[in-house]
């Protein structure tokens, strides 16, 4: 078959796609992923061996009053008539959007040239370009079974694709890859693809308590390492983490993360004990919140507001969980793991068989 990809924006809309591409060209289909020109899924699907890259402009999707949204509006409809033009010439079979404002114009174009579309919503709560695409598509994919009961007919629970590569890490190599002992526990913090200012701030300021008990992995975000830092004893920066982040998790004994849902599964999914800092509402969509949510209740994680986030209470917070890990570690073992990548290559086979 011929199938296209899309979704960008953010990494948790680009990253879910390399746990289903490599099934995907497993059983010889032809992909084609649509993309903006420099978007973040340009530089991590071009990377990719096997799927063919398509730049198409996409409008940005603001909730607020904004001048930009006349411009972007023209972007998205480009978008659609670029879109709607590769399509007349891939002739796909199938398109699959993982969401962002990219993902908008390709469902969009795909629904207009009666090609089936299906989306996957990572979060509990579908994004804006998600409940556009919606009319257009065939079905809503979801993380979690109570988006899919809310979404109605079109919903479809999956569970979280789970990249294969990060179940396969190794606690020595990760050691070793970034100049760790088992001298002490080694304590992982990432704030997103973009890295998190706030986290970053809390987290130098706090160094040289926490390097008393941790050895500490920073995950900073693009342009946010800092030379004051380099040599600071027990303590690696890094701007984005790829190929070694399997081993990188392996070795993590604590995470402290965003809440987003991609990212959130994946620790279920290997068990770590985790403090989450959820994206605060007033300046987001609020999913990150109700993620993180769902995840204390469950009793998978600990969680701490951004707007309570100081390098003292991050300190606390931190020792704490990493004092309650072993009950941390119990509440998710008793969780099945739901890898969504298989059930997400069956419905692309069964709504492409459709069309």
């Amino acid at each position: 078959m011929k199938i296209i990809l899309t979704g960008g924006g953010t990494a948790g809309h680009v990253t879910p796609h390399l746990a289903i591409i490599p099934r995907l060209l497993k059983d010889g289909h032809e992909l084609h992923y649509l993309g903006t020109e420099n978007g973040m899924e340009a530089g991590i699907i071009q990377a990719v061996e096997g799927v063919t890259y398509h730049a198409i402009p996409a409008g940005k999707l603001r909730r607020y009053h904004d001048w930009q949204n006349v411009k972007d509006l023209g972007r998205t409809l480009s978008g659609v008539r670029e879109s709607r033009a590769l399509i007349r010439s891939i002739q796909p079979d199938v398109v699959f959007s993982k969401g962002g404002f990219v993902g908008l114009p390709v469902v969009v174009a795909a629904g207009l040239s009666r090609v089936p579309s299906i989306i996957h919503e990572s979060d509990m709560t579908s994004g804006l370009a998600n409940r556009l695409s919606l009319p257009f598509a065939k079905a809503l994919l979801t993380t979690f079974p109570e988006t899919a009961k809310a979404v109605g007919r079109k919903g479809v629970f999956v569970g979280a694709p789970i990249r294969e590569a990060l179940l396969k890490g190794d606690r020595r190599r990760g050691l070793a890859a970034f100049g760790f002992t088992d001298s002490k526990p080694v304590l992982l913090v990432m704030g997103g693809s973009s890295g998190a200012q706030a986290i970053n701030l809390a987290l130098r300021g706090a160094l040289d308590e926490l390097t008393e008990c941790f050895q500490v992995l920073h995950i900073c975000g693009n342009g946010n390492t800092m030379d004051l830092y380099e040599r600071h004893p027990g303590y690696v920066q890094e701007e984005y983490l790829n190929d070694e982040m399997a081993d990188a998790l392996a070795c993590a004994d604590v995470v402290v993360s965003r809440a987003g849902s991609n990212s959130i599964c994946e620790l279920l999914a290997l068990r770590k004990p985790a403090l989450l800092i959820p994206y605060p509402t007033a300046a987001s969509r609020g999913d990150q919140e109700v993620n993180a949510e769902s995840f204390e209740r469950r009793g998978f994680s600990r969680v701490l507001e951004q707007n309570d986030l100081t390098s003292e209470t991050l300190v606390k917070r931190i020792i704490e969980v990493y004092h309650d890990r072993g009950e941390l570690i119990e509440c998710m073992n008793r969780e099945p793991v739901v890898n969504g990548s298989d059930r997400i290559v069956e419905c692309i086979y069964r709504y492409a068989a459709k069309k």
